[in-house]
């Protein structure tokens, strides 16, 4: 599969002999993520389905901590309406609009998620509320993905977050842990723990 950036950015792909060309998704800072949630909210508000999503991975540390200039798409999972695809249709409007992949919203991180914790609104506006999970679960997903640098950082940030003891913070974060990866999250975040507090 090749990839190349396209002359019209109004096109998604198109279809050559043998080759799928894809629009290179640009790079969404704080203010692209802003933009096209508060649009998403208008549209979903025009419709009488106002949306909730609960925030998570690249675009979160972009939106709340500001850690990240920027994220390559906004990892959601969506609460409501009921009817998701009613919001997948709506960030495909957003995504016409404004020249980006259908997917700029999507909900492949939920792939780590173990059940959902409650957190605190962090975006709000007409016909659409965001809230992100708890710490906690946040430095579970990271510690359960554990890839690269970037997946590292956050971690990071995220355990600077919480407060107490090193035993009180692990059985915290141990009950939001992807089944089979409780080892090598254990590793990571004894490394983190070392690297911010010391010897345990």
């Amino acid at each position: 599969m090749a990839s190349y950036q396209i002359a019209n950015p109004d096109d998604f792909f198109y279809r050559m002999p043998q080759v799928r060309v894809h629009i290179k998704m640009a790079m969404l800072a704080k203010t692209d993520v802003i933009a096209a949630l508060t649009r998403l909210g208008a549209l979903a508000q025009a419709q009488g389905a106002p949306v909730e999503l609960v925030l998570l991975g690249g675009s979160l540390m972009v939106l709340v901590f500001e850690t990240r200039q920027a994220t390559r798409d906004v990892d959601v999972v969506i609460i409501a309406p009921p009817e998701i695809a009613k919001v997948r249709d709506l960030a495909k409007d957003v995504a016409a609009e404004r020249g980006w992949p259908d997917d700029w919203l999507n909900d492949a991180a939920k792939g780590f998620m173990v059940g959902l914790s409650p957190g605190p609104v962090v975006f709000a506006a007409p016909g659409i509320v965001v809230r992100r999970p708890a710490f906690e679960q946040l430095l579970a997903m990271k510690l359960s993905a554990w890839r690269d640098d970037v997946d590292i950082a956050d971690a990071r940030r995220l355990l600077q977050e919480l407060s107490g003891s090193y035993d009180d913070l692990w059985r915290r974060v141990a009950l939001y842990l992807q089944p089979g990866r409780e080892l090598k999250a254990k590793y990571a975040f004894d490394d983190l723990w070392e690297n911010l507090h010391g010897p345990h």
